[in-house]
């Protein structure tokens, strides 16, 4: 039975629900002075901001010295705690179906997106906040190996974070469980529906699904694109030399490049400075670090107040992929960030900050040339990163698929991938970074 013969709930119905969610929810949210955003302050000994209890998590500022002497200098979250990024899934009718939240975050841009069945940090999940315990949790606090289909610790933004990493997690159940208000029963193909739509399927639902081992289930797992014979062809194609060749790039640059990291006060960041309460850099970054009184109507909490990073801009995260031989590849790369847990990462073939310095090789003017020109465009889509610390921040997510001659040779650091080998890798933790396993989530081929 395919998935279109059979929908638990329709896509219209879905949809319906959605905006019902975002019109029932009532948010309130207004920025204002660091001086006002009590309980958090800015502990001198430690050089942090930061809550009374030490919870959720803390900004300090961080330096970095390459290799070659230029240094970096910028604010970043300092979250150790591993949090529940997790899905339940069940087959009714024989049909791969995946309990999806409506969940608000303060800095969502659409308010209310398509979120995983739990979403949460470890503060939140202990009831640090005071607030009540977030649905299903149990589930995933006492999942069995048994019922797991993913438990990956996989990585957040590096260049926001420092080291953050959450636990993806997908469990099966024998029985669907039954649907409170705030969730809903949803197909894989109408999950990546709503992931043609702007700021609809968030960050997390993105790489929690990514996770699934497809290569590894056979016929009784989904499939992420719509032609099956093509996912077939390119999913067995797994390539050792593609994985040799990845590794040694990522270790050679831990061994050799990585340069210095360490942590420093915040406020004796040498180009960043308070102004008209915002913490933000003298000459214009990719963010700056604001402050928000918050009111949330059905959160655990429902009155609160905290930091939140504001992206400057729309980031640029770009796919190149073509057709060798009848097996679909991908080009990627190794990519260094400043907050890597282990350094550095694969990441896709274009991954652009907003007010960054622009790739200049052939691999990045081919992409803009060939997106300017709306050229074997798969995908161009606008989607939300993590609301819970990110301040409507959005970045456009495109899919390119070119003729292999177009490339006729990688600047260093590329490697040419089947998508076997990626999704292998993703089941070995901090291999491919969340900007390529988010643009992997929305494939439809």
């Amino acid at each position: 039975m395919t998935d279109s013969q059979y929908r638990l709930h329709s896509s219209e119905d879905l949809a319906l629900w959605l905006e019902e969610r975002k019109r029932d929810l009532k948010v309130h949210l207004e920025r204002i002075p660091f001086r006002e955003c009590s309980p958090w302050y800015y502990e001198e000994t430690e050089g942090v901001i930061r809550n009374p209890k030490g919870t959720f998590f803390q900004i300090t500022g961080l330096r970095q010295v390459k290799n070659n002497g230029e240094v970096n200098e910028q604010p970043i979250i300092i979250q150790s705690e591993i949090g529940f990024l997790g899905i339940l899934c069940c087959k009714i009718q024989g049909v791969w179906h995946y309990l999806m939240q409506a969940k608000i975050e303060p800095g969502n841009v659409n308010k209310v997106q398509i979120s995983p069945t739990i979403q949460a940090t470890k503060s939140n999940f202990t009831q640090q906040h005071g607030g009540a315990k977030p649905a299903f949790l149990d589930d995933f606090l006492n999942m069995s190996a048994d019922h797991v289909l993913v438990d990956q610790i996989q990585s957040e933004q590096s260049s926001r974070f420092l080291g953050k990493r959450n636990r993806n997690v997908i469990l099966t159940t024998d029985h669907p469980v039954e649907e409170p208000p705030t969730h809903r029963w949803m197909t894989l193909s109408q999950i990546k529906e709503f992931m043609r739509q702007d700021n609809v399927v968030n960050m997390d639902t993105r790489t929690v699904l990514s996770c699934i081992p497809y290569v590894l289930l056979g016929s009784d797992g989904d499939v992420p694109f719509r032609n099956r014979l093509y996912f077939h062809k390119t999913a067995v194609s797994m390539d050792r030399q593609t994985i040799v060749t990845i590794y040694h790039q990522i270790n050679n640059y831990k061994m050799f490049e990585r340069g210095s990291i360490r942590k420093v006060p915040l406020f004796e960041l040498k180009d960043w400075k308070m102004e008209h309460g915002e913490f933000c850099h003298k000459k214009g970054y990719d963010f700056k670090l604001i402050f928000c009184d918050i009111a949330i109507e059905g959160r655990e909490v429902s009155r609160w107040r905290q930091p939140l990073f504001a992206a400057t801009g729309v980031a640029t995260f770009g796919l190149i992929c073509c057709d060798d031989a009848g097996i679909l590849k991908f080009l990627v790369r190794m990519k260094p960030e400043i907050g890597c847990f282990d350094g550095a990462e694969i990441g896709p073939s274009v991954q652009q900050e907003a007010t960054g310095d622009r790739q200049e090789d052939c691999v990045s003017r081919l992409f803009w040339r060939n997106l300017k020109e709306k050229k074997g465009v798969l995908a161009d889509v606008l989607l939300s990163e993590e609301g819970g610390r990110f301040y409507q921040e959005q970045n456009r997510n495109v899919i390119l698929f070119i003729e292999k001659g177009e490339l006729e040779t990688l600047p260093e650091g590329y490697v040419w991938s089947d998508y076997g080998t990626l999704n292998i890798l993703i089941q070995t933790n901090n291999c491919l970074n969340i900007q390529l396993r988010n643009l992997l989530s929305i494939l439809e081929i």
